[in-house]
């Protein structure tokens, strides 16, 4: 049996509709799912999130949507001329009252930023890497709301959160067969499919969750008004990683290593870049220590801690002084982090590297691995540092990244 027969037989045998189970949210062992279906072939979870409760209404979402620095579309289909209608925000709160009750979409990005009660979520997620994850965005769409039939290029989770919506999926390359023409129309000013022709058509109610690896063909339409959380992944692009580590290359590059020839010989055309021409351009490349794992590593968490960053964290206008801020973590104070702040950490020749918004801090690991996971740094938490980990937090206090809290402030930092 060849390789792609082989391929066609075991995607088969595979469901791409499953049972959740209180032991098993994902209907599998994460291990398995990371196996399966991970990257390679959708998968719809019934019951995912068993009764679960929208932590935010349609009304909630309309108000976000008006705010300042917050990433709102409206997408809007007249049935009669098939014309697509894109607006993007700040929206009005006067603009939703005025909207009919059937063929729109709200989409907010980032709410998980913006609401503790959607960022707690993440937390079923905890199977993936923190850093992959991107963002929550909360759709609600009126009866027959969509966006189109489109493609994503990162894995994305759809929670039905309110309400029930019908997605069709095209299949075709997870089930063996031949894979789906991804050309784009060119009569609409948002990337919606030339083709679409489904394999598989659901409809999901509040619970629910379709999970899609990158370029699955999908369209969702409501069924009636509904909510949808979209979490999705960070999936930057090679152009993207070469161009940022190039800077980063070339930032620290010493003018002094350039292209040399001291073993030139004469010249049997004048024209011609021979083969030795070209060793000595990759040696000049390679001087640029594009293969050093340290700097790449540190560039990498540097990057994936800023990829796709929805809002800038500023440092505070006053702040007290760092023995101040030591005592008062004694006396019960609370430090919580900024929600834009993207922290993660890798292990280093000593210790570790704890990332922070493009930000590093040598440190033990086990203080990294600490900070990294506390969204509320308390005094406890703080005494367990050693003296590298408490100079990163100050930095980070100094930066905005931590800000101070009473211990009984349930609020967002502003």
């Amino acid at each position: 049996m060849t390789k792609t027969a082989k391929t066609a037989s075991a995607a088969k045998t595979l469901t791409l509709e499953i049972e959740a189970t209180s032991r098993h949210p994902l209907g599998m062992p994460a291990d398995r799912f990371l196996r399966d279906y991970w990257h390679k072939r959708p998968l719809l979870i019934r019951n995912a999130f068993p009764g679960f409760q929208s932590p935010v209404a349609p009304e909630d979402l309309a108000g976000l949507a008006c705010e300042d620095g917050v990433l709102a579309r409206l997408i809007s289909l007249d049935r009669s001329s098939g014309r697509w209608n894109v607006r993007s925000g700040p929206f009005q709160e006067e603009d939703f009252p005025g909207l009919p009750d059937h063929d729109w979409t709200l989409l907010v990005q980032d709410v998980d930023k913006w609401d503790p009660d959607v960022r707690a979520l993440l937390e079923q997620f905890r199977f993936l890497p923190r850093w992959r994850i991107d963002d929550i965005m909360i759709s609600f769409a009126a009866t027959g709301g969509s966006v189109g039939a489109h493609v994503d290029h990162y894995d994305v989770f759809l929670l039905q959160a309110q309400g029930h919506r019908r997605w069709q999926i095209d299949a075709s390359a997870a089930l063996g067969r031949k894979a789906p023409d991804l050309g784009f129309r060119d009569d609409v000013d948002i990337k919606l499919l030339r083709h679409f022709a489904p394999t598989h058509d659901w409809v999901l109610a509040p619970g629910d969750m379709l999970y899609l690896p990158p370029l699955v063909p999908h369209h969702g339409i409501a069924e009636d008004a509904c909510l949808t959380f979209s979490v999705g992944m960070r999936a930057p692009s090679s152009a993207e990683l070469i161009a940022d580590y190039l800077d980063t290359l070339i930032e620290g590059a010493d003018e002094a290593v350039r292209y040399h020839d001291e073993d030139l010989a004469t010249a049997a055309d004048p024209y011609e870049i021979d083969t030795a021409a070209m060793g000595r351009a990759v040696e000049a490349l390679n001087a640029l220590r594009m293969n050093d794992a340290d700097m790449l590593g540190d560039w990498f968490g540097r990057f994936v801690t800023t990829y796709r960053a929805s809002g800038e964290v500023m440092p505070p206008p006053q702040l007290p002084s760092r023995q101040e801020i030591e005592s008062a973590l004694g006396d019960g104070l609370a430090l919580q982090r900024f929600p834009w702040s993207r922290l993660a950490w890798r292990r280093a020749r000593r210790g570790a590297t704890l990332f922070c918004s493009g930000l590093q801090f040598p440190m033990p690991i086990a203080d990294a691995r600490a900070l990294a996971a506390a969204e509320t740094l308390d005094g406890a938490l703080y005494a367990r540092l050693s003296a590298k980990g408490r100079d990163a937090v100050w930095e980070l206090v100094r930066s905005g990244h931590y800000q101070p809290v009473s211990a009984d402030q349930d609020e967002e930092p502003a």
